[in-house]
This record gives structure tokens, C-alpha cells and sequence, in this order.
């Protein structure tokens, strides 16, 4: 029997989710919580950040379109941790900004990152404003119908890239993660997020229609360890 006939007999029989098609349920962070468990969860986002989300590669694939001084906007940027590692990593000036829907998020973030509370799908800047829009584990967040006016705006927003790092929607990763982050994690919220996020991740198919539904028809999109889809849409 081969691998996802396997896999399908055992979500059939309710010990794995159905991963073939995104899931619809919500996460915990995005509704509202107690400071406490917002401040746990924030920074049990940033461990997975540092270790799990591929920073160098989304980094490898900023650089080439910041020149030197250049604008940097990274949206649903949470605390600002992967904002302020690009900045610091670029080995050039940047002026880097961070924008979350929720201020307590923001208030977590570095000084390197200049903070800007705004709903994503409607960003308080002129158009070409930043050089590279960035979006790290943030479009998951969202249902197909949604993804393609998201990744508009950024697009409206950016002179020259737009560039996606998300999570790949596969097996592999919800074992592990439901085997490991309640051992890692601080708060049980980031448990039940992590394994929402993974079921709300992409397969490559998905994420390439959401930037075709945005006009963004020429995106790149390759694999990057561990189970990240990395998507660059050049816009000059």
C-alpha cells in the first residue's frame, strides 16, 4: 500500500488529520487572550522561528532586491524577531518596519524595528513605499478567498519583491510537532497553534494559485528544510 493511501486509511480512521486540503480552523493567538498567554505564545513563536523557519533562506532571498538604504516592510511581522534578524543580517543600512494587526505584539518587538499597528489587507503606505514586502508564517493565517487581495496589497506596497516564507502542508511535520512542542512550548496555546498552523499550510499548487489570483503570475517558489515554501514574485 503506498504512502498516502496509508496515510488517508489512518486520518480515515481519526488517528492523523486529512491533510490533503488546508484546514479552516482558527488559531488561539488570533483571537483575544490574556496578556500572559500572548506574551508565552509570542515567545514560544520565536524559538520556532529561530530554529524551525528558515530564516537564512529567506534572508538568501531578500538580498538580491534591498539595495544598500533600502525600505523593508514585513507584515503580520508578530514581535518583529524575523524583521530584526534580516535587518541585522543584511550587512547593509536598512530601514526595516514591522507591522501586526495587534499592538501588544508589536510592543515585543526590537528598537531596530519601527512598529506600525494596521490591518494587512489594508497597509497605511503610499504605493512602491518599501523596496521588499515581506510575509514569514503569516498567509497560513488565511482562507483561499482572502490570499489573493492579501498578496495584492503587499504587492501595492513593494517597488521591487514581495517574498514569502509559509509553512508546506505534509505529514511529517504534524507528527513531530505533536509528538515534540508540548515538551518545548510554553504555553498549551502554542501547542494547539502549531498543529492549526501545519494544517493550514500550503502544498505548492495552492500557494502558486493564491499569487496568480494577486497578478503576481511570474512567482518562484521552492522548498527549503524544514518543510518551508519559499515564494519570491520579482516585480522589477
Amino acid at each position: 500500500m503506498t504512502r498516502p493511501r496509508v496515510a488517508s486509511r489512518l486520518a480515515g480512521a481519526g488517528f492523523l488529520p486529512d491533510l490533503r486540503t488546508r484546514a479552516t480552523e482558527g488559531e488561539l493567538l488570533d483571537a483575544e487572550l490574556p496578556a500572559t498567554e500572548v506574551r508565552k505564545s509570542l515567545a514560544d513563536l520565536r524559538f520556532v522561528n529561530r530554529w524551525l523557519s528558515g530564516r537564512g533562506g529567506l534572508q538568501r532571498a531578500v538580498t538580491p532586491h534591498l539595495p544598500e538604504h533600502g525600505r523593508l516592510l514585513d507584515v503580520g511581522c508578530a514581535s518583529g524577531d524575523v524583521a530584526a534578524h534580516l535587518s541585522a543580517r543584511l550587512a547593509r543600512k536598512v530601514f526595516t518596519v514591522g507591522v501586526d494587526l495587534k499592538p501588544l505584539h508589536l510592543r515585543e518587538a526590537p528598537p531596530v524595528v519601527r512598529r506600525v499597528a494596521a490591518d494587512a489587507s489594508r497597509l497605511p503606505f503610499r504605493d512602491g513605499s518599501f523596496d521588499v514586502v515581506t510575509a514569514s508564517l503569516f498567509l497560513h493565517h488565511f482562507d483561499e478567498a482572502e490570499l489573493g487581495r492579501l498578496l495584492g496589497e503587499l504587492a501595492r506596497v513593494a517597488r521591487r519583491a514581495v517574498v514569502v516564507s509559509d509553512l508546506e502542508r505534509a505529514l511529517v511535520p504534524f507528527v513531530f510537532a505533536r509528538a515534540v512542542f508540548p515538551f518545548v512550548f510554553e504555553t498549551g496555546v502554542s501547542v494547539h497553534d502549531g498543529l492549526v498552523s501545519i494544517r493550514r499550510g500550503f502544498r505548492e499548487p495552492e500557494l502558486r494559485a493564491a499569487f496568480v489570483a494577486a497578478g503576481l503570475g511570474g512567482v518562484s517558489i521552492r522548498r527549503q528544510f524544514p518543510y518551508r515554501l519559499l515564494a519570491v514574485a520579482a516585480l522589477s
